[in-house]
């Protein structure tokens, strides 16, 4: 008879199940993400208006939680964020963090300006909240360091950096500021041994899981609908990297969550 191994206690950070290819069969999703060991998840509004759906998700399932914010793609086309609408949201007791924010000059560097402003309006929510900012950093580094530390020269705050996939520089500069750097399933990808080289240059406690589903599946699934369960998949290839089982490593990872994220913690633990 072969043995039952214990399953892996994993967090899934960061993932969107608002997002319609999570819709029709979320129950499912939420299921198969409990049998790969992720026992919390935290679902990421990126749109204010869409901020009531994300909630009620959070509120139907004990396992997730949710943030709010403006995604800096969007912050030309939605309503400036306020530093009030923020801190109201964020009173919700399954609120635990503010964004996702940032700065992306991919996709949408005609707009660079107003996502500055948005950046800044969502570090001073963090800021005045007490939870962790969560940002989205992409072809913006140089701009988004200076962002950052001009904010920390201000008043603390806890930073996550999303779905890492800067430089060596960003993340230097967010570990010396104590924000914690995201692992998704991008570091999974055969080709990613420099991504790899940089989460492994970090000190371990300030690491945490993702899988930013429904994009950015690891293999074997990379290519298809990421879903949280996948965090595991990432988490087999990264355990490795730091010389840890799968087992060690997300503990590891789950208590840096708990660290960042203490309301998602204190939920945890009284329920």
């Amino acid at each position: 008879m072969s043995q039952i191994l214990p399953l892996p206690d994993l967090v899934d950070s960061h993932c969107h199940l608002d997002f319609p290819d999570l819709l029709a069969d979320r129950d499912q999703i939420l299921a198969r993400a409990a049998a790969a060991g992720v026992n919390r998840l935290v679902t990421i509004c990126t749109r204010l208006k869409n901020e009531p759906a994300v909630r009620a998700i959070a509120e139907a399932h004990p396992q997730v939680f949710y943030a709010a914010g403006t995604h800096p793609m969007h912050a030309a086309d939605e309503p400036l964020a306020s530093l009030e609408e923020l801190v109201a949201l964020a009173r919700h007791p399954r609120c635990v963090g503010i964004g996702e924010t940032g700065l992306d000059y991919h996709y949408t560097a005609e707009s660079k300006a107003i996502q500055h402003t948005s950046l800044r309006v969502h570090i001073e929510a963090a800021q005045e909240t007490g939870l962790p900012l969560i940002i989205h950093a992409r072809d913006a580094d140089a701009d988004m360091e200076a962002i950052l530390a001009e904010g920390m020269a201000r008043r603390p705050f806890g930073c996550v950096m999303h779905c890492f996939s800067s430089g060596p520089r960003l993340a230097q500069a967010a570990l010396e500021m104590g924000f914690y750097l995201s692992i998704s399933g991008i570091a999974a990808f055969p080709k990613s041994q420099e991504l790899r080289d940089i989460f492994a240059k970090a000190p371990l406690d300030r690491l945490l899981l993702e899988t930013d589903s429904p994009y950015l599946a690891p293999p074997p699934y990379r290519g298809k609908r990421n879903e949280p369960a996948y965090v595991a998949h990432t988490a087999r290839v990264m355990a490795p990297v730091f010389g840890l089982t799968l087992e060690a490593f997300a503990a590891q990872t789950t208590a840096n969550f708990d660290r960042l994220f203490p309301r998602a913690a204190r939920a945890a633990k009284a329920a």
